[in-house]
């Protein structure tokens, strides 16, 4: 037996996925405007979980230029069928409604590479794919009642796809309303076939506080879906905005190599009062069947912090801390690859300076990592090139394009270098604090920004320690106060802020730790 510490991917990976293909596990998250998209994890016990790869990412493949924060790529399902893996997604642009849409991605390695998009007619969210017995291949989706009862209502509708052409053939069939009358966004539909019948998980209420799983049978694919009498199955919603875990549902189920059955989902961890800055992390639930229907979390009825995985020798994995190199598959940038600004440079980058700011919706020189811990440090020893005053190297805080704090070097009024702390919000940016900066002898300056609960230091190292410049308050960067899907990024930035510049940065290091 091994104890398990939920969640089992910290910070931001929401709306989880999973399928298992002979003893290796699988699982795919969202990753909305991040660059690469939807990353791969593999695991041979459900416990250790190390990323393979993404399934967008590489130049091309996607277009997301413009996608504000908390688009872009939604819920993907994964699945595996015939030697092939499949993924169906969302892509969605509120800026721009003719562009997106529903699309899959092939692959015969999970590690990739994967397909182009394939796009899919018709409109609605949440995609999800079912291989029958038959062989034949089924597209499901939530999407919105045209003539609805009651505000947000949504339906689950099911069709067959054509694998060799990749079309829809026959009938479109509705499933599904949700469990309970006046239930909002029953949405991430599954479907399985477990012994003699269908089975169609879903979550409603709102991926918020009210989130919640359902699971309704069938003894046909089409339907008609009956539900369970103990639906929700699975929710936090009655433990109210004080529980330490909420939000949960976006389930998915998978049978273990010795038999036993386990769901992955979605949940938060707030603190410091209703507030989640590490996101909607992915967490683990045991599933037993009981008189032909899932019972989520048996005699608990809950999702626990931690849990017994029976027949795992294993050790599970912590979040990674420490340096993070080049290689480390936790980089992300925004819509697009690091290319674009970004060359690996011994244990750090060289980052060129580009007009692009984090506030438009485009790819600024930005790479960042989540925030997996609730205490946490993060440095970045940076070499700065700047000569103009509006060219800036520092470190952010990053929310949103609207929502983000810096702590950023830039040249002064009388040829010096100074730090600056500045606080973005709602789109409109204050300087907190600012400095006179020396560099140290090789020109180098260190910058920091220390998290211990909701308190945010943004600082710098000077000859004389640690000097903090302004100290943000985290519950005005979570999506609780600002809106969106997304928990909280640390990353290096540098930008020359709508001026041309030929000017280039060095990070030397950038070390993420969990604060002591």
């Amino acid at each position: 037996m091994t104890t398990v510490t939920n969640p089992i991917l910290p910070g931001c990976y929401p709306d989880p996925s999973i399928c298992r293909v002979g003893d290796d596990y699988y699982l795919v998250t969202s990753t909305f405007e991040y660059f690469p998209g939807l990353p791969i994890h593999h695991s041979r016990d459900l416990v250790s979980w190390t990323q393979i790869g993404s399934a967008i990412d590489r130049e091309g493949q996607l277009d997301m230029a413009g996608v504000p924060s908390s688009g872009g790529l939604y819920a993907p399902t994964l699945r595996h069928h015939n030697g092939v893996f499949w993924i169906a997604c969302t892509m969605v642009d509120s800026s721009d409604r003719s562009r997106g849409g529903n699309f899959l991605l092939t692959a015969t390695d999970p590690a990739g590479p994967w397909s182009d998009p394939i796009w899919l007619e018709g409109g609605g969210i949440d995609p999800s794919l079912f291989f029958d017995d038959d062989g034949r291949m089924w597209v499901h989706g939530t999407r919105l009642v045209l003539d609805p009862p009651w505000h947000d209502q949504t339906e689950v509708w099911v069709r067959e796809l054509d694998p060799q052409t990749m079309s829809f053939v026959g009938d479109e069939h509705i499933l599904w309303n949700g469990a309970l009358l006046g239930a909002v966004w029953a949405e991430a539909p599954h479907l399985y076939k477990i012994g003699d019948f269908y089975y169609l998980l879903t979550a409603e209420g709102g991926t918020d506080l009210h989130h919640a799983v359902s699971v309704a049978r069938s003894e046909h694919v089409t339907g008609p879906y009956v539900g369970n009498r103990a639906n929700p199955v699975l929710t936090h919603r009655n433990l109210g905005r004080t529980a330490d875990i909420v939000g949960v549902g976006h389930a998915d189920l998978v049978e273990a190599v010795d038999g036993s059955w386990w769901a992955v989902l979605l949940a938060m961890r707030p603190y410091g009062g209703y507030h989640y800055n590490l996101g909607r992390e992915t967490f683990l639930v045991p599933v037993e069947w009981e008189d032909g229907w899932p019972i989520f979390a048996p005699g608990v009825g809950q999702v626990s912090p931690t849990l017994e995985v029976p027949g795992s020798a294993a050790v599970q994995l912590a979040p990674q801390a420490g340096p993070v190199g080049p290689d480390d598959p936790r980089w992300t940038s925004l819509r697009g690859p690091v290319t674009a600004f970004a060359t690996p440079q011994g244990d750090g980058w060289r980052l060129a300076l580009q007009p692009v700011t984090l506030a438009q919706r485009l790819t600024p020189t930005f790479l960042g990592v989540r925030q997996q811990h609730v205490d946490v440090d993060v440095t970045a020893t940076i070499r700065p090139r700047t000569r103009l005053p509006h060219e800036h190297v520092g470190l952010v805080l990053r929310q949103s394009e609207g929502d983000h704090a810096t702590v950023y070097v830039a040249p002064g009024p009388d040829g010096g270098m100074v730090v600056r702390a500045a606080h973005r919000r709602s789109g409109d940016e204050t300087v907190l604090a600012e400095t006179p900066l020396e560099l140290s002898s090789d020109g180098t300056v260190t910058l920091m920004v220390r998290a211990r609960g909701q308190e945010y230091s943004l600082a710098v190292e000077t000859p004389s320690g640690t000097e903090t410049l302004a100290v943000v308050d985290g519950r005005e960067l979570d999506p609780v106060t600002v809106g969106g899907f997304l928990g909280l990024w640390m990353g290096v930035y540098a930008t020359s802020n709508g001026q041309p510049s030929d000017a280039t940065a060095d990070v030397v290091t950038f070390d993420y730790r969990p604060g002591a």
